[in-house]
């Protein structure tokens, strides 16, 4: 089996982007990042998402961004806003999907595995500058520019399966290919045990998306 390296974060579009380099025949291992965030509950679900689609392993790298801060997710003097907001959101973490990208990068390298999955979506999205599809083009350049199995013939494919797709297309595709939502943590300040506020952006477009494509949300909300 080829070989894949997925971000993995434990949220909805993560766990689906999982379950479709796994029916696409990848042997996957999994990357996430504990980086602070305020939802930490989502490394939990994680590990969860990776056990259940049958990942081949699963690694939660730590680095510390509330040493920076700048982002509602990393500062906790930062509120999550309740409502949607004009521009870039304050939950946008600076560089986050250039530091995960990367991180997959070298562990691709090491693993001898040419394609990296990452679940960033341009339709559904908050507005984040890294997600978009000219992003995911430019870090592909790059990596193909950084390392060693690139120069010497083994170039290395960035796979954002997710882009071009509605919420609702994603539920639609990933309990087509069995993934239990319910393992899922997408709520920005979810608690210890999961349960989300139902009122951040990342509830607000989770919510719509389950009702839009007629699947039941299996969330437990506060």
């Amino acid at each position: 089996m080829k070989k894949a390296v997925v971000l993995l974060s434990g949220g909805l579009d993560s766990a689906t982007t999982l379950a479709m380099a796994r029916s696409q025949g990848f042997e996957c291992y999994c990357l996430s990042l504990d980086y602070g965030q305020r939802h930490r509950s989502e490394l939990l679900a994680a590990g969860r998402v990776a056990r259940s689609l049958g990942a081949a392993a699963q690694r939660t790298l730590r680095l510390d961004l509330t040493l920076f801060g700048g982002s509602a997710l990393t500062d906790a003097s930062i509120a999550v806003p309740d409502a949607p907001s004009e521009g870039i959101p304050v939950t946008y973490v600076p560089a986050r999907n250039t530091i995960m990208l990367s991180l997959a990068l070298a562990w691709a390298e090491v693993l001898e595995a040419r394609d990296i999955f990452i679940g960033a979506n341009a339709v559904d999205y908050s507005g984040y500058p890294d997600c978009r599809p000219e992003y995911i083009r430019a870090f592909q350049n790059m990596a193909n520019l950084a390392t060693r199995a690139a120069i010497e013939g083994q170039p290395t494919t960035i796979h954002a399966p997710l882009i071009d797709l509605t919420k609702a297309e994603i539920i639609r595709r990933g309990a087509a290919l069995g993934v239990n939502y319910a393992l899922t943590v997408s709520c920005y300040q979810a608690d210890e045990q999961g349960r989300a506020c139902g009122h951040c952006d990342s509830c607000r477009l989770r919510k719509a998306g389950f009702e839009q494509a007629g699947v039941p949300d299996p969330t437990p909300y506060l």
